[in-house]
């Protein structure tokens, strides 16, 4: 048998870190490197390949043809790898625990492209909004918001704004929209697992709340959102929650979404941590850009 020509494979790796990420820095961010070293381990494959990979001023590199052509191919030769290496079998489960709303609404939606993207792994969520303990319910790592900095021996990945407001559906807003008094006294939606969020909006926004003509609580966040939809009256929700039924004209928000410090955070051990845990980290900060940035009230 010939031997295999390979170019360098930590030079691989940086490639396929950029190509996914569209940004040196962010490569650098997932390889735990410096922003050089990805540049210098990229040109280094070039030379070794004998082709460009990578065109334009720095500040703006784009994938030349060889290079869509490599990247095409190289996401799922590395994820073969990695899947053959011994204990591989263990790491190809990965327990998630979340908040149940944010699960439905934000996180299961979007978690064909992860699958696509990792097709011989198993991501499997589970509900849970307690503190950030591993091993409950057999969670690998947690969703929770958060602020600041991690306890010693945690990994944390901030990867999507926090912000709260009230939404309603389109239909008891057009009814009541002429008379600002009148939307603000709106029946009044509330969930158990934030009591206080039309008290904290009020005090944030400053805004007097009058008497609301009704007052309806519910469990959870998502039967909330839903009695929103269907137009039971005003709730004051997160704007994560809320984002997808506002796209699909379920939900308006007229007063936008007011800013939180705490953010959407993946946690999980920082040691030993396994690939397919690392590619959802990875994958979590992407899809997090993409997401809109709190906004705030029309026309503000």
């Amino acid at each position: 048998m010939s031997r295999r020509r390979l170019p360098s494979l930590k030079g691989l790796q940086a490639f396929e870190a950029f190509a996914r990420a569209g940004l040196m820095t962010r490569a650098a961010e997932e390889l735990s490197v410096t922003h050089g070293a990805v540049s210098r381990q990229i040109k280094a494959l070039e030379r070794q390949l004998g082709t460009r990979l990578l065109a334009g001023p720095k500040h703006a590199l784009t994938l030349t043809p060889a290079g869509r052509e490599l990247a095409a191919s190289l996401g799922p030769a590395l994820d073969m790898i990695a899947a053959s290496l011994p204990g591989a079998a263990a790491d190809r489960e990965l327990v998630v625990s979340c908040l149940s709303t944010f699960a439905m609404k934000w996180l299961i939606p979007r978690l064909p492209h992860f699958i696509d993207r990792h097709p011989g792994g198993r991501v499997r969520i589970v509900e849970d909004r307690g503190a950030a303990a591993f091993g409950q319910a057999g969670a690998h790592a947690v969703i929770r918001l958060w602020r600041g900095p991690p306890e010693p021996g945690i990994k944390a990945t901030p990867f999507l704004d926090h912000a709260y407001g009230p939404v309603l559906s389109p239909a008891l807003f057009e009814a009541a929209a002429r008379d600002p008094a009148k939307l603000l006294a709106l029946p009044r939606l509330h969930s158990e697992t934030f009591a206080a969020g039309w008290a904290k909006w009020a005090d944030d926004a400053g805004v007097a709340l009058p008497p609301a003509t009704a007052e309806r609580a519910f469990e959870r966040n998502s039967y909330m959102l839903e009695a929103a939809a269907a137009g039971l009256g005003c709730a004051v929700t997160g704007q994560a929650f809320a984002q997808a039924d506002i796209e699909a004209g379920r939900l308006v928000a007229p007063w936008g979404f007011h800013p939180l410090p705490t953010r959407f955070t993946y946690l999980r051990p920082a040691l030993n941590e396994p690939p397919l845990s690392k590619a959802f980290g990875a994958w979590l900060a992407t899809e997090g850009r993409k997401a809109p940035p709190p906004a705030g009230p029309p026309g503000a």
